[in-house]
This record gives structure tokens, sequence and C-alpha cells, in this order.
């Protein structure tokens, strides 16, 4: 049973993780709302408030429907959630892309209004001096490379990267950068097993795989495919950890039963003259 309150006690740092290098693998999962995070912090290391969230709860086709408000807003309720996990905030497609100085403002506004640990950016060697620049702000910074769900539309699709040698290199080459730039992690996505392995090794940052190796520093799945609520297409990187989307389909056909057939309300859920409590 779910204690009342977020479990006591003091958050972990990007530096701790990143200390975890080689060491105890990170949990890391998303979480978009302040229930999900109370249920989630007591089990994980890292709640990432991913762009992901503009399909998952908000019923855009790709992330790039994620605004800076929306997670700010998001943010905000996964912190009030939680207090114990470090959390992570994505920025969202065009909040850092076109220049140094609007990257910096756009993290330090998200820092300022959650109260988040860090950010997320996705992208390498191309965004390498606005990773540098967040973090000389004294924000902490993880990475994200390999698949990049906001480059969906430029590359046509989700590919999976790491296919040829050259593009192995280039992924090499974007996270050398990101280390260089001082991310303390980065998220390794929709990479073939042997370039995410090499990937880990050659770096001094944890990895965090989605659909990587099983040799990354951490692992993170969005929290909506892991206990089988998504509705569409599963992806194959995913293990259904539950299937609430059976659970809920149920309950709600359980409900309109009820209420066609006036077994619901019953007598115990209705208020009479005396003082009930609600």
């Amino acid at each position: 049973m779910a204690s009342d309150a977020p479990v006591a006690g003091r958050r972990i740092t990007p530096a701790e993780l990143s200390a975890r290098k080689g060491g105890d693998p990170i949990v890391c999962l998303t979480a978009y709302t302040y229930p999900i995070a109370r249920l989630l912090d007591p089990h994980v290391d890292l709640l990432l408030i991913g762009d992901s969230v503009a399909m998952v709860l908000h019923g855009h086709p790709n992330t790039l429907g994620a605004t800076m408000d929306m997670m700010v807003a998001h943010g905000q309720a996964v912190m009030r959630g939680s207090s114990r996990a470090c959390v992570v905030v994505d920025m969202p497609a065009g909040s850092y892309e076109d220049t140094v100085e609007n990257a910096v403002a756009c993290a330090r506004r998200l820092v300022d209004e959650t109260g988040c640990d860090a950010v997320k950016l996705e992208g390498g060697v191309a965004i390498a001096a606005q990773i540098a620049a967040i973090v000389a702000a004294g924000i902490p910074v993880m990475g994200h490379i390999g698949l990049l769900p906001q480059s969906v539309e430029k590359e046509g699709g989700y590919k999976i990267k790491g296919r040829s040698e050259a593009n192995a290199e280039l992924l090499y080459a974007d996270a050398r950068a990101v280390e260089a730039a001082g991310a303390f992690s980065v998220v390794i996505e929709g990479t073939v097993e042997p370039v995410a392995t090499e990937i880990t090794r050659r770096i001094s940052i944890p990895t965090i795989g989605i659909g990587a190796s099983d040799k990354c520093d951490g692992q993170v799945l969005v929290i909506d495919d892991a206990i089988g609520l998504t509705v569409d297409r599963v992806p194959k990187f995913v293990k259904e950890y539950a299937l609430l989307r059976d659970t809920v389909s149920k309950a709600a056909a359980d409900y309109a039963r009820d209420v066609r057939s006036r077994a619901f309300p019953g007598p115990e859920h209705l208020f009479s003259l005396s003082k009930d409590k609600a």
C-alpha cells in the first residue's frame, strides 16, 4: 500500500549519479504527474519529465508538441510528488538549438520554475556549446544521443542508429562531445547494442540506455510503456511489468454497467440527513 507522503530524505544529486559510472545501475523512469511521482519516487534513482509527455498525456503524434509551459507544469507536479529521486526535465524542441544565450535562459527557467535538479538536451557535437554554457551557468545537464525523437521530422521517422561504421563513428564523436562539455550523464536511445556498449566503455560519464545495451550504466523507460498503459504500438525495447490498460478498460466497463443498471451509486455511497463523512 502506498504511503500517504513522499519518502522523506535528501534528494539524489546529479554528482552522485555521475559518480556511479561502472557501479550500481542507475534506475530511471519517466514521470509526468504528482501521483505517479509519489508512487515511483521510493524505487528509482532518477525521474525524467520527458518531452514524451506531449505524446503520452497530450495526444501529439511526436515529442515536437511539447512546449516550455508544458514542461514547466509537469515538472512542478513531479517535484511536488517526489522527495528522494533526482529530477531531470527535458528541454523541448526549439528551446536550445538556435543560440547559446537562449539555451541558458530556457534551462534557467526550467530550473527556477520547477526546482528540478538538471535538464536534458538532445544532440552531441551540434549542441556541445549549449551544454557547456548551461553547465557553466551552474545547471547540471544530461545529454541524449543516438535516436533523437525531436529530429523525427527531419530524419523522416524513427531510425535505429549505429548500423553502419560511419554512423557509429558519429555517435562516438557525439558521446565524447557531450562528455567534454560537462554533462553528468547521457541517454543513449535506439542504438544497436555493440555501439551502445562501446560508447559506455569509451566515456567517463554514466550512460542511460533505452533500446541500447544491457551494458549501459543505467536504464530508462517511459512509465506508461512499463506499466502497460500504452494503447498503440509497444516498442521492441519495452518490457511491460503490468497491463494496466486491461485493468482500466475493465474498470470503465464495470462502472458503465453499474450506472446503466442503477447498481451504482448504492446506499453506502450516498449522504443521509445525518452527519455522514465525505
